[in-house]
């Protein structure tokens, strides 16, 4: 069953937690090719373990400390070409996507074009584009295996289900940092204290959209794509234990649920190995020691971004692209404190009321789409300061 990855995002926390499993399994799997950003000296380490053939960085002044390190032992790329050289390396059979934001769309579609199956954690590459990435799938045969656990959960639900007995799909939400925080108490909300996350130890921009509930609805869009169900039949369920990570509800009443420990490397370890699984070392859930579960709606009101997800996939087209990346960009100017919580929500739900839907966009348009919103998310946020 030896599989040959590339990981895309190798130094953020999807893809520490990736290189945790290839490490647990060395005999299961080889790395060929890493990429990363600008934490160049998390990466040095890496290739010194993984040996990969080809690495990527963000720019020539990481470019050059590889090389410096490790001259002509392994090839260096950098940008958007890099990204593509790994996930494309003819010897891969799995590309981990793995990289924060929009910008794993065009790597992930290069990798379907060569026949690559995709581990997916970087849902915004669905949100954006979900139409192109699922037909281009279909049209080379890969497969697109979750690796969010709330998908992941649901896809090991469905296996062997037909799609016909499916009544709806209910994605279950820690709630985030935020929670259990009023409107007023969001409304001078601080950046650790959305960074505090009750559950899952993840990356700032995923955990900063955890407390927003954007990543839910993020989710919500993506269980659209990768299941092709209606959006009236998809469902969001608070689940502050985070222990069932989702459910099926069947046409006869019956109910699947996928319980676990939270912890990522559970399905990342399961989109590696399907359609096995492999023993693994990680804490097992004992649901003495869980003793409660607890579940209650979701509160569109206190955090109306999952409501705009909701608005934005039934809208479709270039909707979800202009909802993703105007969030992108709020959700970076609040966590460098230029903004404050509440104007994350106030900035995407601006930029969508500007924006001219396209019903079935081109990649160009969807590229397009996407830059768009990004600057008319900073003209928004310049008239916000002026409103302060």
């Amino acid at each position: 069953m030896s599989r040959t990855i590339a990981l895309l995002g190798s130094t953020g926390s999807i893809g520490t937690m990736t290189l945790d499993v290839v490490q647990n399994h060395p005999e299961e799997f080889r790395v060929a090719t890493l990429a990363a950003g600008r934490n160049i000296d998390l990466l040095l380490l890496q290739i010194e373990q993984f040996r990969p053939e080809i690495v990527s960085v963000a720019d020539e002044a990481g470019r050059d400390a590889v090389r410096a390190r490790f001259g002509s032992q392994v090839e260096v790329l950098t940008g958007i070409e890099g990204l593509i050289a790994c996930a494309t390396h003819p010897d891969v059979d799995v590309v981990v996507t793995a990289v924060v934001g929009s910008v794993g769309l065009v790597p992930t579609m290069k990798a379907l074009e060569a026949g690559k199956d995709i581990a997916l954690a970087n849902k915004e590459t669905l949100v954006a584009a979900g139409h192109l990435v699922t037909d281009l799938a279909r049209a080379n045969g890969c497969a697109i295996l979750p690796v969010d656990s709330e998908h992941s959960a649901i896809y090991q639900c469905l296996h062997q289900e037909r799609p016909v007995d499916v009544e709806r799909l209910i994605l279950t939400a820690s709630g985030g940092s935020f929670r259990d925080k009023t409107r007023a108490e969001m409304k001078t909300a601080t950046v650790s204290g959305a960074l505090n996350h009750p559950n899952w130890s993840m990356g700032a921009k995923i955990t900063v959209d955890s407390a927003t509930l954007m990543n839910k609805g993020l989710e919500v869009i993506e269980a659209h794509w990768l299941f092709g169900m209606p959006y009236d039949r998809i469902d969001v369920v608070v689940h502050p234990e985070s222990i069932i990570h989702s459910l099926v509800e069947f046409v006869d009443g019956s109910v699947l649920a996928q319980l676990g420990s939270p912890d990522m490397r559970i399905p990342i370890q399961y989109a590696l190995t399907y359609p096995h699984r492999l023993a693994a070392p990680f804490k097992r859930l004992n649901l003495l020691e869980v003793a409660q579960l607890h579940f209650r709606a979701p509160d569109f009101d206190r955090f109306p971004l999952l409501r705009m997800c909701f608005e934005a996939g039934r809208a479709g087209g270039s909707m979800p692209t202009v909802l993703n990346a105007a969030n992108e960009v709020a959700n970076e100017l609040f966590r460098q404190e230029k903004i404050g919580f509440l104007d994350i929500e106030r900035t995407v739900e601006r930029v969508m009321d500007r924006h001219q839907l396209l019903s079935h966009p081109s990649l160009e348009e969807v590229m397009a789409a996407d830059a768009w919103a990004r600057q008319q998310a900073l003209e928004v946020v310049r008239k916000l300061d002026m409103e302060a």
